[in-house]
């Protein structure tokens, strides 16, 4: 594995800008549209529903009305839909505009299964394949301070290499056959300890307040120590804080990305509870009302009804 840092080092590219076709426009890929536009890439945006596009034309996108529209010309294809069967079904649609030898950077979280029916694809249509998920929610995708995970052939990296770059801090290579999902194998380990924190952050607010204690008394407990974290204490503010709204990363994706994770464990004959435990919290929240709202909303998931103060 190497990491690489995406401004500060010094890569032998062509600087030509690019034509990149961003499908799938939500939190992320809104954002991402946006990082590479204002890189200098002519963008071409499509998105389901379209509505949630349409701002992206104030940045100077071209919002189109089909897969095969955004497609059509583009050096590079990203992708950033909510997982491996959506994606392929959009690519399906993109198909009699995509030329032979374009580079796909898939970066939706699709799973071990989901990325080898993507490479099959791939294959068929002469893309180049890159395994590219992305560690980072809502603010770091709005800075263009993401974590790029990154498997693909050296052949094409100096296309794909300013993609990374306007997207994201730094991008970390994980090998040159993005059709061994060896970056999203890392994504979901990465997934799996953060769902475990935010799983932990709801259930200690939940204690707290079901035994009558004040939850900075806990965190003036472990302040400065080995258990105090910032990622607790920001996930645990949005919920005092009653700032679930918008979503750094919404609780019915966060649920997909759990479920990836147990399936992955079971195809390798390891059991996750935990992660386990976390998707079944994250789907009883969603089903109560929260899949939109940000993942700690998980929360709730420990009340059979939405508790007062």
């Amino acid at each position: 594995m190497t990491v690489c840092s995406a401004r500060d080092q010094e890569v032998d590219i062509m600087t030509d800008k690019l034509t990149v076709a961003v499908l799938g426009t939500g939190i992320m890929g809104a954002a991402m549209a946006r990082n590479l536009a204002r890189a200098g890439h002519t963008v071409q945006a499509w998105n389901r529903t379209r509505a949630k596009a349409e701002p992206l034309a104030a940045d100077g996108i071209t919002v189109a009305a089909t897969p095969a529209e955004a497609v059509t010309g583009a050096d590079v294809v990203l992708t950033m839909l909510y997982d491996g069967p959506a994606t392929l079904d959009v690519m399906r649609e993109a198909a009699p505009a995509l030329r032979s030898g374009t580079a796909w950077v898939q970066s939706t979280t699709a799973g071990l299964d989901g990325i080898e029916d993507l490479a099959g694809f791939a294959r068929d249509h002469g893309l180049l394949f890159y395994d590219a998920p992305v560690l980072g929610t809502r603010q770091p995708a709005e800075a263009g301070r993401l974590t790029v995970l990154a498997a693909g052939p050296e052949t094409g990296r100096a296309t794909v290499t300013p993609v990374f770059d306007a997207v994201g801090a730094r991008t970390v290579w994980t090998g040159d056959d993005g059709a061994a999902g060896t970056a999203t194998r890392l994504k979901l380990v990465a997934n799996s300890w953060v769902l475990a924190a935010t799983t932990a952050t709801g259930e200690v607010l939940a204690l707290s307040r079901a035994l009558g204690v004040d939850p900075d008394s806990f965190f003036e407990l472990i302040a400065g120590g080995p258990l105090d974290m910032g990622y607790l204490r920001a996930k645990a503010g949005l919920v005092l804080d009653d700032q679930l709204s918008p979503a750094q990363f919404a609780v019915a994706t966060a649920a997909k990305d759990a479920r990836l994770i147990v399936e992955a464990g079971a195809r390798n004959g390891v059991r996750l509870d935990v992660a386990a435990a976390s998707a079944e919290r994250l789907e009883r929240a969603a089903a109560q009302g929260h899949a939109d709202e940000d993942m700690v909303a998980a929360y709730f998931a420990s009340y059979d009804e939405k508790p007062t103060d």
